[in-house]
């Protein structure tokens, strides 16, 4: 255990956001997402939900301020799920880092497809649907 850091950032997870340089993405993936089969780079973090995982993840990944940095995969069009979710996810990344700009929308298998060219896939065992955000890393200044 460290002190400060969220228990949630594990070892492998730490390692990976170290090794990411700015402009590269990462995913946050809800428990139905196909993560093993999206990114070689898979850090599993079963137990946990997305919204505690963005909370942790932006006390140390400083977010893009040159460009759009957050995104949401957006619901098929005709499906009436209701996504709470998205409200927190705003919440937490407004507190998170003062470069958010909002979330943008990315459809459901353009998502997919720039999934697969992230950095890496962070596994969650969220429940809720279309809870998965793509985050554009940025530089500490």
């Amino acid at each position: 255990m460290l002190k400060t850091l969220s228990p949630i950032l594990g070892p492998e997870l730490l390692k990976i956001l170290m090794e990411m340089g700015h402009g590269d993405e990462l995913v946050i993936a809800d428990g139905n997402f196909p993560a093993a089969s999206m990114n070689e780079r898979v850090v599993r973090l079963d137990g946990n939900g997305a919204e505690a995982v963005l909370e942790a993840v932006l006390t140390v990944f400083p977010l893009d301020r040159y460009a759009p940095n957050a995104f949401l995969m957006e619901k098929v069009p005709g499906d009436t799920v209701e996504t709470p979710i998205w409200a927190s996810f705003e919440a937490i990344a407004k507190q998170g880092d003062p470069n958010f700009k909002g979330f943008g929308n990315i459809e459901r298998y353009a998502f997919y497809e720039r999934s697969k060219k992230a950095y890496a896939v962070i596994a969650t065992s969220e429940s809720a649907l279309y809870a998965n955000v793509i985050l554009k890393k940025g530089v500490v200044v």
